[in-house]
């Protein structure tokens, strides 16, 4: 009798010390169509603080490749977003990345551009150097694929995206939100200095990085106009490097 006891006192021990031992989980819920007046502050104070004249160093990198949607590279995945279209087969990618000169506040920027049988997407990171209150920004947009790179590119698309990503704290994210059925679209003029503001970084980004005639040269390497999803899903890279460049 004694020995039940004891056993019975002795599992409510272990079990209540298991129990304190179990992590908490904290679920965080980002408001992407309408975040709060200090989150826009802080957006805005983002977007204003990426350089517009940048200062690079010889080093820079241009990868392109085609993967299958279960398998999008991380040159894809930073910052995003970027909502490759599901059962859309393979992926065609570019990515361009340049490093900032060693006394900025920004180490890199990289410009990712990917296209399958439904969608385009860009989508252009900017990376810490040091991180202190923020780790990076994301800017992203998006179209169907009814036109040609080229043409998306010689057009100024308008941001879909921002993503804040700061140190020690969630994220921030402001988003176009369109209306769901049976309900309209939520009324987002108050944020429109935001996406302009992001959508002029893009456009410029674009030229300083050489975008508009490196992605379309680019993709007719791996075998676009016409084949790039129709393919088999043969993930294929390559990349080009300045001599003084390692490849990380």
């Amino acid at each position: 009798m004694l020995r039940n006891l004891l056993l019975l006192v002795w599992s409510l021990i272990l079990a209540a010390v298991a129990a304190a031992q179990q992590p908490q989980v904290k679920v965080n819920v980002l408001n992407v169509c309408s975040p709060s007046p200090e989150e826009q502050q802080e957006i805005a104070s983002a977007l204003a603080r990426l350089p517009q004249h940048p200062s690079f160093n010889q080093d820079f990198e241009v990868d392109r490749g085609r993967s299958v949607m279960d398998q999008v590279p991380d040159v894809l995945q930073g910052g995003q977003g970027a909502a490759l279209s599901p059962g859309s087969g393979a992926a065609d990618w570019v990515r361009i990345r340049r490093d900032f000169s060693s006394q900025a506040f920004f180490a890199t920027v990289q410009y990712s551009f990917s296209r399958d049988s439904k969608s385009m997407v860009e989508t252009l990171v900017f990376r810490v150097r040091d991180p202190k209150d923020w780790l990076q920004m994301a800017i992203e947009d998006s179209v169907a694929s009814v036109t040609t790179p080229a043409s998306m590119l010689a057009t100024d698309t308008p941001t879909s995206r921002i993503k804040l990503e700061r140190f020690g704290k969630p994220s921030i994210v402001l988003a176009r939100c369109p209306g769901s059925e049976g309900s309209p679209a939520p009324d987002q003029r108050l944020y429109e200095p935001q996406f302009q503001s992001a959508s002029a970084v893009v456009a410029s980004y674009r030229d300083i990085l050489g975008a508009r005639k490196i992605v379309p040269g680019e993709l007719v390497r791996i075998g676009l106009p016409g084949t790039s999803s129709k393919q088999p899903a043969e993930k294929s890279a390559t990349r080009k490097t300045s001599p003084q460049n390692v490849p990380r």
